[in-house]
């Protein structure tokens, strides 16, 4: 019986993930980038200001400060997607694949500024004064209540969208691949996880958003120093490595049957699991930024891609690329990963380094993810009902540790592809509400240096 759900999961996976979505998610970026004059990249020192706490006010509406909520959105992009995510896009679409996610990732910062811009724009505060937001809320108040059964459609999705399948799994692999364990003993790694992930996303975003703004720079500047130490060791190789990723972005050689369009899809899947732009999970989060301003969450959240597919994914992507072990294996996922990092480490360090970081990584995406799953049941519930998701969510963290990966990445990819449907849906038919507020904004800002609220 499980045997059939995944072949009809990795059917619906490949069918979802065809054209139509792709057009909708990159045309949808590119007019995003285009009706914005590309204006919102101009500022990009601005928006590191705004995340160094320059314009944070005591007295604005939120729960996170912008720093914490780009942290709590990138700890749960920075993580499988672009230790594991990256692995796997070269092995299914070769080096090439590298290059559809980078151009994914630009095309995502003006995406992911206009859907965050309008999660602040149109979040919704219940009796207690709690906020909440994402795509459902952007849509249900921006486009009217005739509009909700497509806000229910992602709320749904992002139920199944939101489980840790993915991230756990290869949690739990990269223990069984480094500690030599048995694959029986999966269930037990499963069940820790579990309890660990427990103590953080009962105690609600508040701890989320803590313990995320204190790992997320720890585990970047880890995972940079690493990558680089090997690039440094292999730096003759690097060269190469760019034009093989640029040559072959456009032969398709490397990929499943030397298919050009296999290898773009692949690249633009596993950009969209990496960073998330289009997808409506980071709005979920950023809405939660204590601003009443939402631009000013709109540019921090477009610092998000950047970071984690054009610097974060490129770094592992090298790593992979320079050590040659893509070549000639049969590892996937965060196996390959391991093995490129072995081959260069001297011995032992590479298993310590991976082990180290994936558990950061990991654990840091099982805590946000969690979030996002509570604001969607609570959604199609009531918000108080949305803590109840948290149970479920621990429980799947022990059963995602024992799946397939394949299937772990068919299930999450189908649920990605829904949720981004409204979400880019939604954000193309608001986008001259933010066009509108971004343009005072601005003006504002090239008015006064110490312009702090319109």
């Amino acid at each position: 019986m499980f045997e059939a759900l995944e072949n009809y999961v990795a059917v619906f996976s490949s069918w979802v993930w065809d054209w139509p979505l792709l057009v909708l998610l990159i045309g949808g970026g590119i007019f995003f980038l285009i009706y914005s004059r590309f204006i919102p990249f101009f500022y990009f020192k601005h928006a590191i200001e705004i995340l160094s706490g320059k314009y944070d006010s005591t007295h604005d509406s939120g729960q996170l400060s912008h720093f914490q909520a780009l942290s709590s959105a990138i700890a749960a992009t920075v993580g499988m997607g672009n230790i594991s995510g990256v692995a796997v896009a070269i092995v299914m679409g070769g080096p090439g694949a590298i290059f559809w996610m980078w151009i994914s990732a630009l095309i995502g910062m003006a995406t992911k500024f206009y859907t965050c811009s309008l999660a602040v724009m149109y979040r919704s505060e219940n009796e207690q004064g709690t906020l909440h937001s994402g795509p459902m809320y952007v849509i249900t108040k921006g486009l009217g209540a005739r509009w909700k059964p497509l806000a229910v459609v992602f709320a749904i999705a992002g139920l199944i969208g939101t489980l840790p399948a993915f991230t756990a799994n290869q949690l739990t692999q990269t223990i069984v691949d480094v500690l030599d364990w048995s694959i029986n003993d999966k269930w037990y790694i499963g069940i820790t996880l579990a309890s660990i992930t427990s103590l953080v996303i009962l105690g609600g975003i508040k701890r989320i958003g803590v313990v995320a703004s204190r790992l997320v720079p720890f585990m970047v500047v880890l995972y940079f120093i690493t990558v680089i130490t090997i690039l440094i060791l292999q730096i003759e190789e690097v060269p190469e490595m760019f034009l093989l990723i640029f040559s072959d972005a456009f032969s398709g050689k490397a990929a499943a049957g030397g298919l050009l369009g296999f290898l773009i899809k692949e690249g633009i899947k596993r950009a969209a699991f990496s960073n998330e732009a289009g997808v409506g999970t980071a709005p979920m989060m950023h809405g939660k930024a204590k601003t009443n301003e939402p631009i000013r969450e709109g540019l921090v959240a477009m610092i998000g891609p950047a970071i984690d597919t054009l610097l974060i994914c490129t770094l592992t992507a090298l790593a992979i690329l320079s050590t040659g072990v893509w070549k000639n294996t049969t590892c996937t996922g965060i196996s390959l990963t391991l093995e490129a990092f072995n081959t260069v480490l001297p011995y032992g360090i590479g298993d310590v380094v991976v082990i180290i970081m994936v558990l950061i990584f990991g654990f840091s995406t099982l805590f946000s993810y969690s979030y996002y799953g509570t604001l969607c049941l609570g959604f199609l519930t009531k918000p108080k009902y949305g803590k109840y998701y948290n149970y479920i969510y621990i429980v799947s963290i022990i059963i995602a540790a024992v799946v397939k990966i394949e299937f772990a990445i068919n299930l999450i990819d189908s649920a990605f592809a829904i949720m981004a449907i409204p979400t880019v849906i939604s954000g193309l038919l608001l986008a001259p509400k933010v066009n509108a507020r971004a343009k005072i904004y601005f003006k504002n800002i090239k008015n006064s240096k110490t312009y702090k609220n319109i």
